[in-house]
């Protein structure tokens, strides 16, 4: 993904690097409950290789980075204004960490849950 070269060498940046960040981001962020799989062949490979990245899918072509976060929220709370803060959470934590702008993140509701009231 994102190559630079030092005096000492090279650096190079897995997408897998930048979903563990995104997921991170995304489990700190308000009303967030989980994270889902985005189909049922993830799910499954998930659950057999236990990848920290789980829902999150990231793309670069050379240039762009885009970055999609399937979620679960909470119900009661304001979806359009969790999948916002998500989306500002994670293109923050992810350019901090990079040094490189995200073109865009997108937010792919996946449920609701209900939190138990005890």
């Amino acid at each position: 993904m994102g190559e630079e070269t030092t005096s000492v060498g090279g650096i190079h940046i897995s997408p897998n690097a930048v979903a563990t960040i995104a997921y991170h981001a995304t489990l700190q962020s308000y009303g967030v409950v989980g994270l889902a799989p985005k189909n049922l062949a993830e799910n499954l490979a998930q659950t057999i290789t236990h990848e920290p990245a789980r829902g999150v899918s990231v793309r670069y072509d050379g240039e762009n980075i885009d970055i999609d976060i399937y979620v679960i929220v909470e119900y009661g709370t304001r979806i359009t204004t969790v999948a916002d803060s998500v989306a500002d959470t994670v293109k923050f934590h992810v350019e901090k960490a990079l040094g490189m702008a995200v073109h865009e993140v997108n937010i792919h509701v996946a449920g609701l849950r209900v939190s138990s009231s005890d």
